[in-house]
This record gives C-alpha cells, structure tokens and sequence, in this order.
C-alpha cells in the first residue's frame, strides 16, 4: 500500500462502471506533491472518470483513492476543501465582471464580505486580470476567461487542482497564457493533475505522464523516459525523389542494422538509431556514395504523439502496465 503522506494524490485499484462499460479497471497513481502529472488517453479511457471520482464528484464502485490525506469517500468534505477543480468549460458568469465573479466564489467558499474583496484583489493580480477586473467576462478572451477559471478555483488555494483538458478550444496564445498560470502555481507548491488530449501540453507542464487506456496506466514515466521507450533517437531523411524511397530505406536499414519505415506522402524515411553522431554520418556517406540526394536529414527525439500512438495501440492496451526508469 502506497503511504498517503508521501503523495498528493493517491489511487489503488480503483473501478467504476457505466452499465456495460467499465470506465476505470484497477487505476493505480502515485503522485508526488508539487508536481503535475500528466493523464494522457484517447477518449474513452477513464481520464475524466478518474478526475470526478478524486474530486468527489462520483463514487467508485471499488478501490480506494486519497486526495491531500483525505480518503474521497468517507472524508468527501474535506477534500473539498482542499482541492481545486477547473473542467473543459469555464464555470464563470459571462454577465458579471472579473471581480464580481470571484468575489461570489468567494462568499461561496463563506468567506466575509471583505475577506472575499480582498481575496478577488490578490487573484486578479496574480492572473494579470487587474486591468480587465470591472469589465464583463463577456468581453474577455478565451485566453482570460479560462485564467479567471483558474483563478476561481484558488479561492482557498487548494493543495491539488484538477484540470481536465483546460485548454480545449484555445487558441495557441490563449494556450500558453494557461500554462504559464499552471506553471506558476506549482512553483508555489500547488499539486496539479492534468488530464489533456494535447500531447504538447503535456509536453511542456508535466514532471511525469501516465498513460491510460482501458481504465488502467499502461505505461508511465518522465515525458524524455517515455521517448526513450520507443527507440531513443531516429534519423529523418527526407528525399528529393519518390523514386528512391525503396533504395534508401534499404540502404539506411543495412547501414544501421535497423528496419527503416517510409512515409510515401512526406517523402520521408526514418530509423532508431543509438548511437546518434556516429548512425548519422554512416547514413549521410552512405547516401553521398550511393548517389542519392536528400533534401534534409535529421536527428531527433520521439515525440510524445508517437508515443501516444504507439502505447495506446491494441498490443499496449491488452498488456501489462509498464513502468519506464
């Protein structure tokens, strides 16, 4: 039994069904306090289930799961208090203003007049909404109205905050105004569980991923450990001539020892490689010796799309969970 007092956020075989379909089969997590963790899945995998059920929001039909200490079934109350949930649509009132929204999340949260004032000044300043404070949420970007989202659920600046997919619908600025709020709050200690189908996203907030499919982890690690996992580096070469994709997926499978896939449409032939500067000059001599001229070759990392397609494939999803080190 993983020790609550060493994670933010804990589950242990938890299940939930829907009628026929089972939602969550045996979810495990783990989440170290001060950190975001990342749920990647495609639609389907439990990732939203498994969000309502750690904010109390549903109850799960076996298994057990803690949020800051507190187990979410027989202590739902206090759980509440220390959370903060933030859903795929901004929960604010159009009609009000900046101010008046968090001033009534505040009193919501029974908070004095003042207090809930003076906790709407501090947030407002704290999303760089202080300028836009009076003027109705109607008038705001996508952009601002999910950073006062944010900011209503900090009103009692809760140890875990839940986002599931915050920046659905956002536009890439309005995207990276959420992520630098994110980033900020967990600079100041806030856990953060992040559900999203943006593999960049997770890319770019998330200390670890966990990879869900069929209601279960299937595979979990830092973003880099999950690249890895799939073959570490790979050479790109993108060829002038469609003609010579058969040649040089040949050629460069003979020189690295490994199988070359082609992309006909991109003109692209790529390989794992491991050991990168020495594969990539044996690719790049082979292909001057053999006459053949590449447009441009490069040298990267998997990204976590690839990832993603290749985890939650059907041989991923009938195997055992993987824990990448």
């Amino acid at each position: 039994m993983v020790s609550a007092h060493a994670y933010a956020v804990v589950t242990e075989g938890l299940r939930k069904r829907y009628g026929d379909v089972m939602a969550l089969n045996g979810l495990d997590l783990a989440v170290p306090a001060g950190t975001v963790r990342g749920l990647l899945g495609p639609n389907g995998a439990g990732k939203t289930t498994a969000v309502r059920i750690l904010a109390t929001l549903l109850r799960p039909d076996a298994g057990r799961a803690e949020v800051a200490g507190c187990d979410v079934v027989t202590q739902a109350v206090e759980v509440r208090y220390r959370i903060g949930l933030v859903g795929q649509y901004a929960a604010v009132d159009e009609v009000l203003s900046g101010r008046q929204n968090l001033v009534m999340f505040g009193r919501l949260y029974h908070l004095s007049p003042r207090a809930a004032r003076r906790r709407a000044d501090e947030l407002l300043e704290q999303f760089r909404l202080t300028d836009a404070a009076d003027r109705a949420v109607k008038e705001y970007s996508g952009g601002m109205r999910r950073r006062l989202d944010l900011a209503a659920s900090l009103i009692l600046t809760p140890a875990v905050l839940f986002l599931d997919e915050p920046t659905t619908g956002l536009d890439p600025r309005a995207r990276d105004e959420v992520w630098e709020a994110v980033r900020s709050l967990v600079n100041e200690g806030t856990t953060v569980l992040l559900t999203t189908q943006y593999l960049e996203e997770a890319d770019r907030l998330a200390h670890e991923i966990s990879v869900i499919d069929g209601g279960r982890v299937i595979a979990e690690g830092t973003p880099e450990q999950l690249k890895s996992k799939i073959g570490g580096d790979q050479i790109d070469v993108m060829v002038s001539d469609a003609a010579h994709l058969d040649h040089t997926a040949g050629l460069i499978t003979s020189v690295v020892g490994q199988q070359a896939q082609i992309a006909h449409r991109e003109r692209r032939v790529s390989v794992p490689v491991t050991d990168r500067v020495a594969a990539l000059t044996s690719v790049a001599r082979a292909l001057h010796d053999a006459g053949i001229e590449a447009e441009d070759i490069v040298l990267r990392r998997p990204t976590l799309d690839e990832v993603f397609l290749r985890l939650t494939g059907d041989a991923a999803a009938n195997s055992p969970k993987e824990k990448v080190a």
